[in-house]
């Protein structure tokens, strides 16, 4: 398997990233199956909140993979704090995975359930110098995890990103997303779980604290094919349908998860 073209199909999928980055064969690897009945409640885990500045998002784009909205993180202008984390993590990237049918596509699964799609807000801890240096800690990164669930009473914010679609169809492609507040996909209940562990793509590093949102936020099966409707290959290219861009859950570890709810 070459280095640069790690992906999710089956000669180069989250089976054999391992050869070329070990590190996916690591301790902490994410994502994982969560059950209940074995979560600890912890009484002592705050609440998060996010301030994000609408001016700091960028541009949207398609690398083949996944579609990623691109923020500036070059001050503390969008932060997520509290929950388990200690100090202000800065935002600077949102993407998504999802799968070709609206059965599966999520990375986390909770208690067998697996969702249409999964959307990450990637933040790093601008106490490690840059975005490289967090990779490198671990307390270095925060993701928060929101699950979309198909359903006939859809958000309508998820509605900016995929109009946007249009204009990145395939790799490569990248558009200006201006003035965009992405806490606007939260959904009303702050709740999660916990637990440390791993960026979902090579090369994997054991640098993220999950903070991983119970409740799911609701997109239209018209959203969703929108969402599949993106190319993995170049414009010059036959169009291929990037879907099922999600890794399977990974062994637990001893790892324990911990819930803000009961």
């Amino acid at each position: 398997m070459a280095q640069s073209v790690w992906g999710y199909d089956s000669d180069n999928g989250p089976e054999r990233w391992h050869e070329n980055y070990p590190m996916a064969k690591g301790e902490k690897q994410s994502p994982i199956e969560i059950n209940s009945k074995d979560v600890q409640h912890d009484s002592s885990l705050a609440p998060w909140h996010a301030s994000y500045d609408p001016g700091a998002a960028k541009t949207i784009l398609n690398n083949g993979r996944t579609c990623r909205v691109v923020f500036d993180d070059t001050f503390d202008r969008s932060v997520l704090r509290g929950g388990p984390l200690t100090g202000a993590y800065r935002l600077r990237q949102l993407h998504l995975h999802w799968g070709s049918s609206d059965d599966h596509g999520s990375e986390h699964v909770i208690d067998g359930v697996k969702y249409a799609a999964e959307l990450h807000m990637v933040h790093w801890n601008p106490k490690h110098g840059n975005f490289a240096g967090a990779l490198k800690q671990p307390d270095g990164v925060a993701v928060v995890g929101i699950f979309l669930k198909v359903g006939n009473t859809p958000k309508p914010e998820m509605k900016r990103i995929l109009e946007e679609i249009d204009n990145i169809k395939t790799k490569g492609k990248e558009a200006p997303f201006l003035h965009f507040d992405p806490s606007i996909l939260f959904p009303k209940s702050r709740d999660y779980w916990t637990y440390h562990g791993s960026f979902t793509t090579p090369p994997c590093e054991e640098c993220i604290t999950w903070i991983l949102l119970r409740e799911p936020i609701e997109v239209s099966p018209d959203q969703m094919a929108k969402l599949r409707s993106l190319s993995k290959n170049d414009e010059n290219e036959p169009a291929n349908p990037l879907v099922d861009n999600w890794r399977p859950p990974q062994p637990l570890k001893g790892r324990v998860v911990r819930a803000s709810f009961k």
